[in-house]
């Protein structure tokens, strides 16, 4: 989906999403759910995905390291399939 026609049917701005998606601005949960319903994306797995190691704990950074990219991937994989049943 290109990012403009996300932002159209979430009713917000394409320059706003760019902001989202750089971590220029944080937007409210209630615009979260928009996002994450358009993409067909549970929200907490929304939330998962836009984790980075800074996010995690320094005692708990090699282990979100070393099962992030697993789980990141089963994600994708799980939710492309799905798309296309």
């Amino acid at each position: 989906m290109k990012q403009n026609s996300l932002a159209e049917s979430c009713d917000i701005t394409q320059a706003y999403l760019s902001q989202i998606e750089n971590n220029a601005k944080e937007p409210n949960i209630s615009t979260l759910r928009v996002i994450a319903k358009k993409l067909s994306v549970p929200l907490p797995v929304l939330f998962f995905l836009s984790l980075d190691d800074k996010d995690i704990k320094p005692e708990k950074r090699a282990a979100y390291n070393h099962l992030a990219p697993s789980i990141k991937s089963m994600i994708a994989e799980f939710f492309t399939n799905a798309s296309t049943r």
